[in-house]
């Protein structure tokens, strides 16, 4: 049987060039199905990657209680300073807690791909320690903000979507001029922000306070120290999160509208792919009729008849596969994009085609392969002898 089986399949891919047009509608319809769906995962997981990447599990981000993100917070400067002193925070080399207060305001600029367009993007103004809290962020032209002055440093993602924010620009921003004399890189939401000394901040924007604190936890036990002194301080009502999960959770929304919109997309451009194989596959047996009824006569089984079928859906399947997941690496990896985030503002990030996504994307175009090739193998099977010499 597996003999058999073997050389009708030969058989069957060797002819596969004079029926180029009916195979070449499966492969090219899995090629469209693996592209979009994995175009789709794509996108989630370049934005999944930016915000988890955002943040360490060694320090917290405090806000005011029942905020939900940092742009709805706020405190004022006495509950400031009363979290930086909060126990269960580390200190900094020069004996003060390891602690910036930050304020979060909205900002727009106007995008590049739509020069009459302006899209929100995020002002945020920090103590000096939140360079120390963020190790990973780095200056990579110009130079660090001057406390005191309206200067601002730029995120690298924020240069590759907005216009006017380059090394040496004014920006303009509610009635203030601000003078950009730094870029930055972080590799995670940050690159999206523009930075600011936090006093500066609040005097140009009207802020009295702070929109949130962060903080280096003091060891493996400050993290449950924080919480439980603040919570027993009545003067404070605030949140205490952890900073790398404040981000992650910002994709929850994200994650549930693309794995909707893939799951949808999929199923209907999959069924269109399935009857494209079922029309193309039965034509192929069709055309076949009379190989496949003298094959029969001389001795082979209809099981091998079946999985020589079989076979060749699989294998235009997984070709329409491959190509649907090259066309998805070389037009789509690395690409950047910017989407609205928590505080609805523009977080720039990057597709990610990752091996993982294309093993699914195989995976659904094997599966679509599997059951629109079924129906015409059992039927090339099942096809009697007598009936497949007289049709032909």
């Amino acid at each position: 049987m597996l003999r058999q089986a073997l050389a009708i399949t030969s058989m069957n891919l060797r002819s596969i060039p004079e029926r180029w047009a009916p195979s070449l509608v499966i492969v090219i319809g899995l090629a469209g199905v693996v592209a979009v769906f994995t175009a789709l995962l794509a996108m989630y997981t370049g934005f999944e990657s930016t915000l988890k990447a955002t943040g360490r599990t060694d320090a917290v981000i405090i806000m005011r209680g029942g905020s939900d993100a940092e742009l709805n917070s706020g405190l004022d400067r006495e509950q400031t300073d009363l979290i930086k002193q909060a126990p269960g925070i580390r200190q900094a080399s020069d004996g003060k807690p390891l602690a910036s207060g930050e304020v979060v305001v909205i900002a727009e600029l106007m995008r590049k791909d739509d020069p009459r367009s302006s899209s929100n993007i995020t002002v945020r103004g920090v103590d000096p320690e939140a360079f120390e809290l963020r190790p990973n962020l780095k200056i990579v032209a110009g130079r660090r903000f001057t406390p005191g002055l309206r200067e601002l440093i730029v995120g690298s993602g924020v240069l590759k979507q907005f216009a006017g924010a380059n090394l040496g620009a004014t920006v303009r921003m509610r009635g203030s001029q601000w003078t950009v004399v730094g870029v930055f890189d972080s590799g995670d939401a940050h690159d999206s922000e523009l930075w600011a000394d936090i006093n500066v901040a609040r005097s140009t924007f009207g802020r009295g306070g702070s929109s949130s604190v962060l903080a280096a936890l003091d060891g493996a036990a400050g993290f449950e120290r924080v919480k439980n002194g603040l919570a027993a301080d009545p003067r404070l009502n605030v949140d205490v999160i952890r900073e790398q999960d404040y981000f992650s959770g910002q994709t929850r929304e994200f994650r549930r509208t693309i794995g909707t919109l893939a799951g949808i997309v999929t199923v209907i451009m999959g069924l269109g792919a399935v009857f494209a194989a079922l029309n193309s596959m039965y034509a192929a047996v069709a055309t076949r009729g009379k190989e496949i009824g003298t094959l029969r006569a001389i001795g082979f089984g209809g099981t091998p008849v079946l999985v020589s079928v079989m076979v060749e859906a699989l294998l235009l399947a997984l070709a329409g596969g491959i190509l649907g997941a090259l066309i998805a690496y070389a037009l789509f990896n690395n690409f950047s994009v910017a989407t609205l985030g928590q505080n609805f503002t523009q977080v720039v990030f990057s597709f990610k085609v990752t091996p993982e996504l294309v093993v699914r994307g195989l995976v659904i175009a094997v599966l679509i392969g599997m059951i629109g090739g079924f129906m015409p193998a059992l039927r090339a099977a099942r096809l009697p002898v007598t009936t497949a010499l007289r049709e032909l």
